[in-house]
């Protein structure tokens, strides 16, 4: 479950995921309508990945409470967060007993809910599987055995391409993502 690129924005309903970053800001898309709006520094943003849940003990990550959500729901839709305030508490509740009541709202609940029901529909709470260790880009250096101390680099993980001559061209691994 990666929630990283996914934020909240005090005063605009729903989530949305950074798209870019432009001088005073970002552009975001909106994971409800997908229409794509600047979010100024004057905004509050809220990252998901930062959020956390009081508990009687220490404060638990927003994603720890989801995967327990998607545990209880066997992968499914929670309830909908429009139930009244007394089943909303019983059934945070049954998921995350530990949540400190008095300081976590019904209100809060409520958000959690409709965020972990919003992002179950995009398709953004399914366990995306970690690389191994062995899946890790792998370079080799190769000698080219003719100079001494004098070596190529290969990217074992290229790909070829073909061209519009149909010669082949070896492309490598671009990394690109959101700072």
């Amino acid at each position: 479950m990666d929630l990283s690129g996914i934020i909240s924005i005090a005063g605009m309903s729903g989530l949305y995921k950074v798209v870019a970053q432009i001088k005073n800001g970002l552009i975001v898309e909106s994971l409800i309508d997908k229409k794509r709006v600047p979010a100024y520094a004057t905004n509050k943003v809220s990252a998901l990945d930062d959020v956390n849940i009081y508990s009687t003990g220490d404060d638990v990550p927003l994603k720890d409470v989801f995967q327990k959500i998607y545990d209880k729901e066997k992968g499914g839709v929670a309830i909908d967060q429009k139930l009244p305030d007394t089943e909303m508490k019983k059934y945070f509740k049954t998921v995350f007993p530990e949540y400190d009541e008095e300081r976590v709202y019904v209100s809060d609940i409520k958000k959690v809910i409709s965020w972990y029901n919003l992002l179950h529909k995009e398709g953004l709470l399914e366990k995306k599987e970690e690389k191994a260790e062995d899946e890790k880009p792998k370079i080799k250096v190769a000698t080219d055995g003719k100079t001494p101390g004098k070596a190529k680099i290969k990217d074992t993980n290229a790909k070829p391409v073909k061209t519009a001559s149909s010669k082949v061209k070896v492309q490598g691994v671009r990394k690109a993502g959101v700072a």
